[in-house]
């Protein structure tokens, strides 16, 4: 049986709210999704391209606990207790709140410009070796994201990691201060969102304000080698009581001596303030490895057992659409998928090529790059596209499918022999690239889910 998130007093007291119906049944989660929710749950009726309150009944016939709605939701016939409030989505912020001021855990958060997801899962994956961790199932680092994280954190948890994201300015500020960090991590900034933010600096500027929600004691850790460090290390003194660094510079607190590729993943050795450290990583590339100094830094902050919870990295594999790797059978033979379609921007997408070049040609001897738009990077959109050439000679790329009008300009720039196949989506080029595809070839499949078509699990 699911062990008792909230009270329903401690609901009401957290968000104001006015409750409608009988209040003695237990709460063991809080959902947004009629779909996914469990029995238990609090379903929450936010407004997004659908109204959440069209799914109230739903959630309940699903087994919501409760729902909270707004004041002026009409009640069904079929709806059980209800919590109303003015804006559901403030009453999850309270909730948030709420579970914040309770908790005892150490609470990290991470922002950056890409590997919040993957430093997230890391970090989790450690700090389950040493206590009850708590972390969101999904990226869920938006202004929804954040509080239904908090939310969901049960009151016993010994540590929390929270990503926090962002598309414009001024939107880390508030979800920082409501997460309240006691470590505050930037993975690296790098020109993403360039659309909405307009250069790197006002990017790192932006990540950087994740160390205003930081608690008294709280440290900051930031990449030593980014461009952005002076931004980043300015914010961080002004807010932080300790400031670590992490990277290859031998300035770093937390530096990287070498990675070493295996069949799984990568050997990694590491100075960390002195102290030489050794540890596998279950997730190949030299990006992670790099990502991974952050995990240590953040051990180090918590003055962590790092054996114990290092070892824990070895077990941490790509999702799907984040680097997930399949060997999938083929007429006479077997290929090889890396399924990077999630997202893409200059820097993942420049990682994700350079892994695609560490895969051993002696097993797989042709490498195959399908790629799609990068999105959200503005007037700078055909330059950044342009740019990837140089990682594509880097890695070694023989074939190259494109798809999207941005990526049209790496394509047209390529050696004849490299063009395999431009398309306006994905689903234009899977004839093409399976007719292709042949015994022996490792196939990466990059940033597909920003084109219309189906992705490349399909």
């Amino acid at each position: 049986m699911a062990k008792a998130l909230w009270t329903w007093d401690e609901l009401i007291a957290g968000c104001g709210a006015q409750a409608d119906g009988s209040t003695d049944n237990e709460i063991t989660g809080v959902s947004i999704d009629s779909r996914t929710l469990q029995p238990g749950d609090l379903f929450v009726a936010l407004k997004s391209v659908r109204d959440g309150h069209e799914f109230v009944p739903a959630a309940f016939s699903a087994g919501a606990a409760g729902a909270l709605v707004s004041f002026g939701y009409e009640r069904k016939p079929e709806d059980g207790p209800l919590l109303r409030v003015n804006d559901p989505l403030e009453g999850l912020q309270k909730i948030a709140q709420a579970a914040r001021t309770r908790t005892s855990a150490r609470v990290i958060a991470v922002t950056g410009s890409a590997g919040k997801t993957g430093t997230k899962e890391a970090l989790r994956a450690c700090l389950s070796r040493l206590g009850q961790t708590h972390a969101a199932e999904k990226s869920y680092n938006n202004h929804w994201g954040v509080p239904l994280t908090l939310a969901r954190m049960p009151a016993d948890a010994e540590y929390a990691v929270l990503e926090i994201g962002m598309n414009h300015r001024g939107e880390i500020a508030p979800l920082a201060r409501l997460v309240r960090p006691h470590i505050a991590i930037i993975t690296t900034i790098e020109p993403v969102h360039l659309g909405y933010l307009g250069s790197l600096k006002a990017i790192a500027e932006e990540k950087s304000d994740v160390f205003l929600g930081l608690e008294p004691d709280g440290v900051a850790i930031i990449r030593r080698d980014s461009p952005q460090f002076p931004i980043m290390e300015a914010a961080a003194k002004r807010q932080a009581a300790r400031v670590l660094t992490f990277g290859r510079s031998a300035e770093a607190d937390v530096r990287l001596i070498a990675v070493e590729p295996n069949a799984t993943g990568s050997t990694v050795m590491v100075d960390a303030l002195g102290r030489r450290l050794s540890y596998e990583l279950g997730t190949p590339g030299a990006h992670i490895a790099e990502n991974s100094l952050a995990v240590v830094a953040a051990l180090l902050a918590l003055d962590a057992d790092l054996d114990k919870a290092l070892t824990a990295l070895a077990g941490v594999t790509p999702p799907p659409g984040r680097g997930a790797r399949t060997i999938l059978k083929i007429d006479g033979g077997e290929f090889l998928l890396i399924d990077e379609s999630y997202n893409a921007n200059p820097a993942s997408m420049r990682a994700a090529l350079l892994t695609l070049g560490t895969i051993p040609r002696d097993r797989f001897p042709r490498r195959i790059a399908v790629l799609g738009d990068m999105l959200e990077l503005g007037p700078s959109a055909r330059e950044l596209h342009i740019g990837l050439r140089d990682a594509i000679d880097e890695a070694g790329v023989d074939l190259i499918f494109a798809c999207g009008p941005n990526m049209e300009h790496l394509f047209t720039i390529l050696e004849p022999d490299r063009r395999a196949a431009w398309a306006p989506s994905s689903e234009g080029l899977m004839d093409q690239l399976l007719d292709a595809v042949r015994p022996g070839d490792a196939v990466m499949i990059v940033s597909l889910i920003n084109i219309s078509g189906p992705t490349s699990p399909n």
